[in-house]
Parts: structure tokens; C-alpha cells; sequence
């Protein structure tokens, strides 16, 4: 699944490509990638002829305030547009006509023949249109339950310190639980993990806040590192452009297992947790 750094790289594709965008028309070809409104066609009504505003991200999802622009409107309010990837979801911007291919889902067009193409092979991805006047997170009701970026102020070893107090959950298990920090998957908190020197299984509620402060740091620069370059490579995700993201060459431990850490030359160690794979190397976490 895309985590923050590759949402935050579609994100900073899609401002690029179509901030000022106006809908010429839509075409949904799988029902089910549109959670609101319930009816398709009503969500392919809501959008057309709307200009795109800017794009932000929460969490993994992804957000666009729409305008009407017609003359006269001053530029009103006329909803949002959501979108999550989920899985595999991704987005191609297409400056010429090319057929769509088995796993597209959503299609957009400007009046130029431009195309914005939502394609998802696992069809788990879901688009939201919240009409002006209702608030965004009563019908994302995801967003109510995700905790704080990683990069906000309030995100801090004492706030990681109080909301982890005698907990025994495994640290790699509380990073990957969105209502503790949003954004943060499996690939991001293993390299986190390993650049804090805290081993995965360890008990969150045993450490220390200089630990914890010290995985905060680590997070945060995993996260930079990866934004910078795009994003990974691990999944299928591509940019708007269908660019792979280079991060992946760069990982310490995730999916490494076997192969010698990076920094000590110790075999690396791959065990389940929680029903997901954790890479740690147990020299350097300990």
C-alpha cells in the first residue's frame, strides 16, 4: 500500500498537472471505486464543469477543494473531491488519447482532451465528492480516526511517551496504527525502526522518551529521504508520469531478509508480526 511518502508525491503530481484544472467530463468504469455519492453517475454529475483547486494530503488520503467557475460564481465553493488509494491505486496523467487499459476505473478529461486516469488493479482504491456545506470527514469518516502527521508540531516524544504509557504492543505494531501517527506503513517504520536502533517487538510502552524522541528524529528523516526521491519502488507505485519512486535502493532492512545490514555486515532478520513482515537487524536494534 502507498504510504506517506508516495501519497505525498501523487499529491504534489496532481497540483502540479491539475490545480486550475476545469472537468470537462467523467467516466467511472467500475462502480465501486466511487464510495459517494452512492450512485456513479451522481458523483460524474457532481464534478463536471468544476475547476480543481489545490491538492493536500492527510494521512494516505488525498484531498481537492472544487469552484464553480462559471461567470458570476466568484470562484464558490462547490465541494471536495477524495480520493484513497488504498492498495494499488495510482494516478496517469495523459497529455493524448490512449485506450484504457483492463484495471482503469475513473477517467477525467479537461476540455482539451486531457486526461486524468485513476487506475487500480486491486480495486480497493475509493473516491469520495462531499457536496459544499457538509463537512469533509462526515462522509471520509476515516479521517476522524487518524492521528498526528509526522511532521506536526504536536507529534513529539512526550505525546508518543503518554499515548504509549504501559502499553505492551510491540513498537513495530503501535507505528503502523493510524490513530497513533497517520501515514506511516510497514516499509517507513521498519527503516525508522532500524535508524532508531529499536528492535520491533520491543514493548512501546517500555520506552524511554529519549528512545522515543530518538525514533520520532529517525521517522521524520526516513520520510524526508523518501518524499525526496519519489517515493519506493517495493509496490507497484508510479507518479502521474508512471515513475517508479527510487527510495527502495536506498532501504537499511525492509525486504532484506538474509542479506548483510548495511552498516554491520549482520545477516538481517525477518520475522511476522502482527501478520506483517518486520526487518530489523540485531546488532544495530537492540
Amino acid at each position: 500500500m502507498p504510504e506517506l511518502p508516495e501519497v505525498e508525491t501523487v499529491r504534489r503530481g496532481l497540483e502540479q498537472q491539475t490545480s486550475g484544472l476545469v472537468i470537462h467530463r467523467v467516466e467511472v468504469l467500475r462502480a465501486r471505486a466511487i464510495a459517494s455519492p452512492e450512485e456513479p453517475s451522481a458523483f460524474c454529475e457532481a464534478l463536471r464543469g468544476l475547476r480543481v483547486g489545490g491538492w493536500r494530503r492527510r494521512g494516505k488520503y488525498l484531498i481537492a477543494d472544487l469552484v464553480d467557475p462559471t461567470p458570476g460564481a466568484g470562484g464558490r465553493p462547490a465541494g471536495v473531491w477524495g480520493v484513497h488509494l488504498r492498495m494499488t491505486g495510482q494516478f496517469l496523467w495523459l497529455d493524448r488519447e490512449l485506450p484504457a487499459c483492463s484495471h482503469t476505473r475513473v477517467r477525467v478529461w479537461n476540455a482539451s482532451g486531457e486526461e486524468l486516469r485513476f487506475v487500480d488493479t486491486r480495486s480497493f482504491g475509493q473516491m469520495w465528492w462531499i457536496p459544499p456545506g457538509i463537512a469533509t470527514d462526515a462522509v471520509m469518516t476515516g479521517l476522524r480516526r487518524l492521528g498526528p502527521e509526522p511532521f506536526a508540531p504536536g507529534f513529539t516524544g512526550i505525546y508518543l511517551q503518554e499515548r504509549l504509557k504501559g502499553s505492551r504492543r510491540p513498537i513495530k505494531n503501535a507505528l503502523l496504527d493510524q490513530s497513533l501517527v497517520a501515514g506511516v506503513g510497514n516499509i517507513y517504520a521498519d527503516e525508522s525502526l532500524f535508524g532508531a536502533g529499536i528492535r520491533p517487538q520491543t514493548p512501546s510502552g517500555g520506552l524511554s522518551l529519549a528512545r522515543l524522541e530518538r525514533l520520532r528524529e529517525a521517522l521524520v528523516e526516513v520520510l524526508e529521504a523518501s518524499i525526496g526521491a519519489g517515493g519506493t519502488t517495493f509496490s507497484d507505485f508510479r507518479d502521474l508520469r508512471g515513475t517508479n519512486g527510487n527510495y527502495g535502493g536506498q532501504s537499511w532492512v525492509y525486504r532484506r531478509g538474509g542479506e548483510p545490514c548495511r552498516r554491520c555486515g549482520t545477516a538481517i532478520r525477518r520475522e511476522k508480526l502482527g501478520g506483517r513482515s518486520s526487518h530489523w537487524c540485531p546488532i544495530c536494534q537492540n
